[in-house]
């Protein structure tokens, strides 16, 4: 394999997060291709080019039809697109890597020597989520020779479905969290105690519960950093002592993280949320700052130790408070448990095995010991027609 040829739903400059992370590492060894959903509504059909980081192009496609995502509105000028573009850079060697398997059809004339699968979220479950998606991640489970996903819960929902599953949760760059930077300026004037949220605002979000902790204590300052996307910004709760600080870059984060008292995963309990396994918990232990969740599966059963688990307004105010409150033997117990976390885990680590994993299917794949390439139409086709029959029973 000589290149990654890699779709995904997330913009490589939206919030810095499992792709970058991975990609920007494997690029040391293969070089990347990171195909962005397209920008509807251009004036021609054009694909853009961007130098990312080393060893990455982002294709960022421009297409003259109105829809959003990977529609299949897009599928004949993509297709064309995209196949014109390796063709021109002589690129005829290469693994497809998928984000979302609405992307599938978009493969259908590509020719992989592999196809590999990165279940990073349970696209099926968010608000929005296409009807077909369902059927085109069954064809994706068919045509892949690898899966990962992104957490311990998604793992245990899709072992099943293939020969092949390996579970990689989300990591952390710990170096990048350690570093000594001074407070962040968009965050000097605010006055402590603060406690702060980073990552992005959406439906997986409690706003009802960020409400309640800040009219509960409204002496507390409470510092959400993120985009706020697919939900109306007006419901974002509007207090004195919250504060919408909105996205900001991946460099930046250490200072604001550095900066709060307590952190906070105020994750809602609904379907969205079911198999998340948030990188934010890993990034506020590499801070050193102590933590307080909602009940989410895969930040209760590796981190309930460290992290208390509470489930409204009044049990983060109660665990705050806690934190707060800390002895300094507590707190040395606290960093020793959150060290340890650490050191077993790195985005370093974590690329370094998915790496291996490709390999040794590119090895069994030279050596004839997988089958061939599944033709990725049939397999949408074939996964359409049972969703049908189904339906139709």
């Amino acid at each position: 394999m000589k290149t990654l040829v890699v779709f995904s739903h997330l913009r490589w400059n939206f919030v810095y997060q499992r792709p970058q992370h991975l990609l920007t590492r494997l690029a040391s060894r293969w070089p990347v291709i990171f195909i962005e959903e397209p920008m509807p509504n251009a004036s021609e059909d054009r694909i853009e080019y961007i130098a990312a980081a080393p060893g990455i192009e982002v294709w960022r496609p421009h297409l003259r039809g109105a829809a959003h995502g990977f529609h299949a509105e897009h599928k004949a000028a993509l297709q064309k697109l995209v196949g014109k573009c390796l063709q021109e850079q002589r690129i005829d060697d290469y693994w497809v890597w998928f984000y979302t398997p609405m992307a599938l059809p978009m493969a259908e004339k590509l020719e992989p020597e592999g196809i590999i699968y990165d279940c990073m979220d349970e696209l099926s479950m968010f608000r929005g989520a296409p009807k077909e998606l369902i059927d085109q991640e069954t064809a994706l489970f068919k045509a892949a020779d690898v899966v990962f996903t992104g957490g311990r819960s998604l793992y245990n929902a899709k072992k099943g479905r293939h020969r092949n599953v390996h579970c990689f949760p989300s990591s952390v760059d710990a170096l990048h969290f350690r570093q000594g930077t001074p407070d962040h300026r968009l965050q000097k004037h605010i006055a402590r105690p603060r406690l702060g949220y980073c990552g992005v605002i959406d439906e997986r979000i409690n706003l009802d519960l960020i409400a309640g902790v800040a009219d509960a204590r409204p002496d507390w300052q409470i510092v959400m950093v993120g985009p706020v996307v697919k939900i109306d910004p007006a419901s974002c709760p509007q207090r004195p002592n919250i504060h919408w600080l909105g996205q900001q870059n991946y460099q930046d984060l250490p200072a604001f993280i550095n900066g709060w008292d307590v952190c906070l995963l105020p994750f809602a309990l609904n379907e969205s949320t079911r198999f998340i396994s948030p990188t934010k918990t890993l990034e506020y232990m590499a801070c050193g700052r102590p933590s307080v969740s909602t009940a989410i599966r895969d930040v209760v059963e590796p981190y309930g130790h460290v992290v208390p688990i509470k489930e409204d307004a009044a049990g983060f105010v109660a665990a705050c408070e806690a934190f707060l409150d800390w002895t300094p033997a507590q707190r040395a117990v606290h960093d020793q448990a959150v060290a340890d976390i650490i050191a077993r885990t790195s985005w370093d680590n974590t690329a370094e095995q998915m790496a291996a994993v490709i390999a040794k299917a590119e090895a069994a794949r030279e050596a004839r010991e997988l089958p061939a390439v599944a033709n990725i139409a049939t397999e949408l086709a074939r996964a359409s027609a049972a969703s049908s029959g189904m339906a139709a029973n």
